[in-house]
């Protein structure tokens, strides 16, 4: 990768604070109005980023040849995002910090945020071209899996701080960071913890003859402790009744937090990368994954585990 120094000032980008990858799409706009609002309520450092695929330039000059395009198109890609970051600056009423780089993408964004030791790294979920893949195929699966920092996927217009966090809970070691991450990012919304259960060994309850009223209750005495352990993990974050609700969904985690969002009307989605039912290593655990791509507001993927 490459940062080239006449699109950002001579020091590096300040540390501390929000990046937000853009291409320019109409996407990538709603990824830095979010960030632009959220580094002006939390009262940090704004870094605007826009990466130039190496890989496209390389085609682009093998089709092209002699013509060598490439000066030109790196100028124009240097001065749309100072447009960008001076327009961005003046809507939002905040210092924006411009960042060019050539390379690959999901490189690109992981070796910036080490370097600005970002907060948060914000992204659209559609994007342009090449880039309109970057939260719909290998490459989000990539970035999601190399993250080391909380990544935000952005949806929705900004209209006003995040109000209503939703953020599922299956009690694995990814919970409490997660729990952590929607205090840290939106500090005065409510959150609705949700835990979706099934009975276990239902099936194999009534293969061995066991009656419905024993499975009911079987049913309840998991919900109950379910209910519970929601309570004491709020309690644990010294949350008081009024800023959270505890949700308990019987059946398939993925489509449930999809569907409770679209219900309680939740802005954002704060969840793990894995849980119960993935390994660390896996790219991303298959709820994350649906959640991603079927949620309806934004969604903020948290990297963080709970030590053992």
């Amino acid at each position: 990768m490459t940062i080239d120094d006449g699109c950002r000032p001579p020091a590096d980008p300040p540390a501390g604070g929000v990046l937000v990858a853009t291409d320019f799409s109409d996407g990538a706009r709603l990824a830095e109005q979010r960030a632009a609002h959220l580094a002006r309520e939390h009262g940090v450092p704004l870094v605007l980023l826009h990466v130039l695929p190496n890989d496209w330039m390389a085609a682009l000059q093998e089709w092209l040849g002699a013509e060598r395009p490439s000066d030109r198109i790196v100028a124009d890609a240097q001065a749309t995002l100072q447009a960008t970051a001076r327009r961005l600056q003046d809507e939002q009423g905040w210092p924006v910090h411009p960042v060019f780089a050539q390379g690959h993408p999901v490189q690109a964004i992981g070796e910036t945020a080490l370097r600005c030791a970002a907060r948060w790294v914000v992204v659209g979920a559609h994007g342009r071209g090449r880039l309109q893949r970057l939260l719909l195929g290998t490459t989000a699966e990539r970035l999601l899996r190399k993250a080391t920092y909380p990544l935000l996927v952005v949806r929705q217009p900004v209209q006003h701080g995040y109000r209503c966090a939703l953020v599922p809970v299956d009690f694995s070691p990814w919970s409490a960071p997660a729990l952590a991450l929607a205090d840290a990012l939106a500090p005065h919304a409510a959150v609705e913890m949700l835990h979706a259960y099934t009975v276990p060994f239902e099936e194999k309850l009534r293969f061995a003859g066991v009656d419905d009223d024993m499975i009911a209750l079987y049913r309840e005495k998991t919900r109950e402790r379910a209910a519970a352990r929601l309570h004491e993990l709020a309690r644990q974050r010294g949350w008081p009744p009024s800023r959270y609700h505890a949700t308990l969904h019987e059946g398939d985690a993925a489509p449930g937090i999809v569907q409770q969002a679209a219900r309680r009307a939740c802005d954002l989605i704060v969840i793990g990368k894995h849980g119960l039912s993935a390994a660390e290593e896996l790219l991303l655990g298959s709820v994350t994954e649906h959640v991603l791509s079927e949620a309806p507001c934004d969604v903020l993927v948290s990297p963080g585990r709970a030590s053992a």
